[in-house]
């Protein structure tokens, strides 16, 4: 009884273990194998052992600056989002029914139109002759190019992204108990100090889970980045996607994809320490 009761949990995960193998590891085993293997113009891919193509990548500072780009660019779109996204579910959080269901709505709809659609949408607003470049003329900015830009990117990114920091926050608000933030203003504490020492440090794990959840996204993401920049304006994505079709040099492709992940995890898992550390520093 006691060795069936042990093998039970495993038994009753093995559906999740076996999908969870078949889409995500063995794919990425392929992929790292798929990454030493020698390419050749003219023949295509050979079944030989090669460091060639991390040696390309690591040591080209062509590479260096798109891996820049993508991650500076990622950063700021989930520092944009978090300072949007936090007081955004607050206050979602203090909205009674039904205007908290109407405006929970409104914030996931954009999650209903494909991507695709709203990138060509932001292409339109950004462009040469749309409403914002009338509206930047009128007001004495001048010619301003937006589209085919950094800044066209990091829009189009806040605005797909946001709605994966707000729920997340607007979760952990959910469990607070409104009665401590109550009995911190009654003690002559200001709202201010209460948001600091009450209410931040409890919904830290959101914030935290929000901002690693915007920026894996952001740093992995192609449509935008292919739309809204342009064919000059590269992030990691898009080069990954160049070297597979475009130039059918899949080794050096399945390279700099398994490089960007790495770079992401690095990032992610630096980032959940520093702010773990102060969370319990904080609740203790």
């Amino acid at each position: 009884m006691i060795r069936t009761n042990n093998f039970r949990p495993w038994l009753m995960s093995t559906p999740g273990i076996l999908v969870f193998a078949g889409l995500l590891i063995i794919p990425l085993i392929l992929t790292a194998t798929l990454s030493f293997s020698v390419f050749d113009h003219a023949t295509g891919v050979k079944n030989e052992f090669t460091l060639e193509h991390y040696l390309t990548v690591l040591t080209d500072p062509y590479y260096h600056g798109i891996f820049w780009r993508t991650v500076w660019i990622s950063a700021l779109t989930a520092f944009i989002c978090m300072l949007i996204g936090v007081p955004e579910a607050y206050i979602l959080s203090r909205m009674r029914t039904p205007w908290r269901t109407i405006f929970l709505l409104i914030l996931l709809a954009p999650l209903l139109v494909s991507v695709v659609v709203r990138s060509f949408g932001w292409s339109i607003l950004l462009g040469p002759k749309s409403v914002v470049h009338d509206i930047l003329h009128a007001i004495g900015v001048g010619s301003v190019k937006i589209l085919y830009t950094e800044t066209a990117v990091i829009i189009a990114l806040v605005h797909v992204m946001l709605p994966f920091m707000v729920i997340p926050v607007w979760t952990s608000l959910q469990k607070l108990d409104p009665d401590v933030q109550n009995a911190a203003l009654s003690l002559s504490a200001s709202p201010l100090t209460t948001m600091r020492r009450i209410i931040l440090p409890q919904i830290t794990p959101g914030i935290l889970s929000g901002t690693l959840i915007v920026f894996g996204l952001s740093a992995s993401s192609f449509v935008i980045p292919g739309l809204l920049g342009g064919r000059r304006l590269k992030m990691v994505a898009t080069i990954v996607y160049d070297e597979y079709l475009h130039e059918l040099n899949w080794p050096l492709g399945a390279t700099v994809a398994l490089i960007l992940l790495a770079v992401n995890l690095l990032i992610m898992v630096t980032y959940n320490r520093l702010l773990e550390g102060r969370y319990k520093k904080a609740l203790g």
